[in-house]
């Protein structure tokens, strides 16, 4: 079998975070240890100092991604204590030149990534030529979040060189194999370690599969295209989407009408007049199954929907009702755990007079809600995905999720929120 090598990638911004997570990572065992971009920015070459000097016998990364200055940034580099500096492939091919040759002076090898370069195995092999170490190809994140992860450039440039293939980007435990079966012999692993409970376990699970070459199925560190969107909505919280969405708001006048509640559905759309229930009744023949109707009543606390209207709904499967108006029937409601949101409770119904639209756009809250977009509701209310940016914002409320259980299990450690995260540190002045 080839030599493999587990390199961890420390993407922190916090060197105290970076360095506990190495420790567990070398535990697990880990080969090589990267100091992230966003450690070396947040930090300097003190980074790479203090894990030379912790952890001297485990090769250390740079990861420079290089640009300019080639000689002058690698020359930091080695002398802080790296062994491998990572440079950028998309640099002029002045630059990778001056890197390779510094780092023969100064005593590091050069890994370079080709990051955004689009001809990658044409420079794959002028990099070869020059001298470089290794040739590194990376998934970058932003496009990991659309759900595009494929290991065919590392079969590609790993039959045209003959210097090792490094690959980063989205692995996990399960989807490894197929980077080493492509030709990748140096396996950049960043969030299935560095955002797991437990990084020691989590190390050794992905070095296992490295030796196995049979997948450990996880349900966490995977990015996901279209097809599996609602696999995720289920797993995150309204609260983890709106972080993803940029704080986004949430309809926050509709309010759940129990506890423990999870609604994850693509809107429905229907527009009514106050207190007039006909269109929200049709509304539940000419939805989908697995649908959300989302109601807009004009804030009326006049009841639209009832215990009635829940048997209909259950009956066609919906997933749910979003109503920016009243309800009554509750206390049945509750008991055939159908999830609403509401904004009035009520006894009051009105009157079916058929005015109003269905399958249109509606505005709730100044959310603009548009037919097809995905509607998630749990207890803290209702967030609005909108369909043209499901993916990205699915996958990247799932890295909040991801992130959040790391500093969860750090809190339960010893330490406080402000503590793990360096708070004062990082307020803006």
């Amino acid at each position: 079998m080839r030599n493999l090598i587990l390199q961890v990638a420390l993407d922190f911004v916090d060197l105290d975070r970076a360095i506990k997570l190495a420790d567990e990572a070398v535990e697990g065992g880990a080969d090589w240890l990267e100091v992230g971009t966003p450690l070396i920015k947040s930090v300097g070459m003190d980074a790479i100092r203090k894990l030379k000097e912790k952890f001297h016998n485990i090769p250390i990364v740079a990861d420079m991604k290089t640009m300019d200055v080639g000689r002058i940034e690698v020359e930091m580099a080695a002398k802080a204590g790296a062994h491998i500096v990572s440079i950028l492939g998309a640099a002029h091919i002045s630059t990778i030149a001056e890197c390779i040759e510094a780092g023969k002076h100064f005593g590091a090898k050069i890994m370079v990534d080709m990051l955004e370069v689009r001809n990658y195995v044409e420079v794959a092999k002028k990099i070869e030529e020059l001298g470089a170490d290794y040739v590194s190809l990376h998934i970058p994140i932003d496009e990991q979040m659309l759900g595009k992860i494929s290991f065919e450039n590392v079969k590609a440039v790993a039959s045209a060189v003959n210097i090792p293939v490094a690959i980063a980007g989205g692995l996990n435990s399960e989807n490894i194999v197929d980077a080493i079966k492509a030709g990748a012999t140096i396996l950049i692993v960043g969030g299935a370690i560095t955002k797991s409970k437990d990084a020691v376990k989590a190390t050794r699970e992905i070095k296992e599969v490295m030796r196995t070459l049979v997948g450990i199925k996880t349900e966490l560190y995977t990015r996901v295209s279209e097809e599996k969107i609602m696999d995720v909505l289920k797993k995150v919280s309204v609260a983890n989407i709106s972080d993803a969405l940029h704080r986004a708001p949430v309809l926050h006048s509709l309010r759940p009408l129990f506890e423990n509640i999870k609604m994850v559905g693509r809107a429905y759309t229907v527009r009514t007049y106050p207190g007039d229930w006909a269109k929200p009744v049709e509304a539940i023949d000419l939805a989908k199954p697995g649908d959300v109707l989302v109601i807009d009543a004009g804030g009326s606390p006049i009841a639209i929907w009832g215990e009635l209207a829940t048997h209909s709904a259950i009956r066609k499967g919906l997933a749910g009702v979003v109503i920016n108006g009243g309800v009554r029937d509750t206390m049945e409601i509750r008991v055939l755990k159908f999830p609403v949101f509401a904004k009035y409770i009520t006894g009051q119904a009105g009157e079916p007079k058929g005015f109003g639209e269905v399958d249109v756009p509606v505005v709730i809250d100044s959310i603009r809600v548009e037919p097809g977009d995905y509607v998630i509701g749990d207890d803290d209310g209702v967030v609005v995905l909108p369909k043209g940016k499901a993916v990205e914002y699915a996958n990247r409320a799932m890295d909040v999720l991801e992130r959040e259980n790391r500093i969860r299990q750090e809190i339960q450690n010893g330490g406080t929120l402000g503590e793990v995260t360096e708070l004062l540190k990082w307020e803006k002045k």
